[in-house]
């Protein structure tokens, strides 16, 4: 069974658990799921694309206006992989789902009018990734951690916030990967934001670049840094002590790990290593695919991970802090945002040696 022959039967089979006759599929992340990684969007900035899916017992439609349904067609290839196309003239109110879903209850991945909310569950379908779609994060991950070092490579202090973002969104898109998310920090703003947008400040030695990169709908994320100069010590013992941390919540992430769990031991990590209370000033990650994180670890969330799936970990401590997305595999788990010849730091987990990324140090 195929890609999308097997998608299809989990939207059924989910369909058939709650009841209902109809799904329809809005979201961004869920049209290129259920389609093997189609854009149906225009604004990258939006949740919801410029087309949808509804999947009903006898058919599946895209539903859509005249601009984006001849591309649709050609280059996302939908009507061969056995969409049907329904475009609707642009200054209509678009396709009528009502009738298309005529005496079919309605479910949706978010809120829709007269639809159940089936946003969550439709999350958890998505987090679990088949061969052809962990083949696919493999080659994005690839390219986001060359991407963020080869950015890295390029910047220098002077250099403006803006300029060193169009660096990481030059470097992304060159390889093919939409920069979803590209927050940049320097100096003291590294120490004061979790979730930097780039400004006009210029950089004097230290900067953060964070990119979210998106290919065939997939989301990898990944954060390096860089300090122009001896490393402060302080700053050089939070980098150790943040490099631990992932290599715990890494370790961690196995098969049938509950993130409930993985969460309690990546809070009693940060006590171990010095700083109990840094884990409440930002969220530490989770299980990401389509979206960069389909949901993320707290105290109850007790879903558990399972081969296929991978995770984004970002544990910080203020003015530094150390990420990557990872693949969860039935003998280990693999770092798909590694970024080549970065200087690493070892940590021992368990019995077992990580190498986590240090801070670049230049001159």
């Amino acid at each position: 069974m195929n890609e999308l022959a097997q998608k299809e039967q989990r939207i059924h089979a989910l369909l058939k658990e709650r009841g209902l006759g109809a799904l329809l599929l809005r979201r961004i992340s869920s049209f290129a799921w259920a389609t093997g990684g189609a854009s149906g969007y225009v604004n990258t900035a939006a949740d919801v694309g410029a087309a949808a899916l509804l999947f009903t017992p006898q058919a599946k439609f895209v539903l859509t206006t005249n601009i984006e349904a001849t591309r649709l067609e050609k280059e996302e290839r939908l009507a061969a992989l056995g969409f049907t196309l329904r475009p609707a003239p642009w200054y209509e109110g678009g396709p009528d789902v009502a009738e298309l879903a005529k005496g079919l209850k309605l479910g949706a991945d978010g809120l829709y009018p007269g639809a159940a909310d089936l946003s969550a569950e439709v999350s958890r379908l998505r987090m679990h990734l088949l061969p052809e779609e962990q083949a696919r994060y493999r080659a994005l991950g690839k390219l986001c951690g060359e991407a963020i070092a080869a950015a890295i490579r390029r910047v220098r202090p002077g250099q403006t916030e803006y300029e060193i973002a169009a660096l990481l969104a030059e470097e992304s898109m060159a390889r093919g990967a939409l920069p979803i998310v590209n927050l940049i920090a320097t100096d003291e703003r590294i120490f004061a934001f979790r979730h930097p947008l780039p400004t006009a400040k210029k950089l004097e030695k230290y900067a953060m670049l964070v990119l979210c990169g998106r290919k065939e709908g997939l989301v990898a994320s990944v954060t390096r840094l860089v300090h122009f100069g001896r490393l402060p010590e302080e700053l050089r013992r939070k980098s150790e002590a943040v490099a631990r941390l992932d290599a715990t919540v890494i370790a961690a992430s196995r098969p049938g790990a509950r993130l409930s769990d993985i969460f309690r031991r990546i809070t009693e990590t940060y006590a171990a290593t010095g700083f109990p209370d840094e884990w409440r000033l930002h969220h530490q990650g989770g299980p990401a695919s389509y979206e960069p994180r389909e949901m993320v670890a707290t105290p109850t969330t007790h879903d558990p991970l399972a081969a296929g799936m991978a995770c984004a970990w970002n544990p910080s401590i203020t003015g530094t802090k150390s990420e990557d997305t990872i693949l969860v595999g039935e003998q280990g788990n693999e770092v798909l945002t590694a970024s080549p010849d970065w200087p690493l730091i070892s940590v021992t987990v368990d019995g077992k040696a990580y190498a986590r990324p240090a801070i670049w140090e230049v001159g």
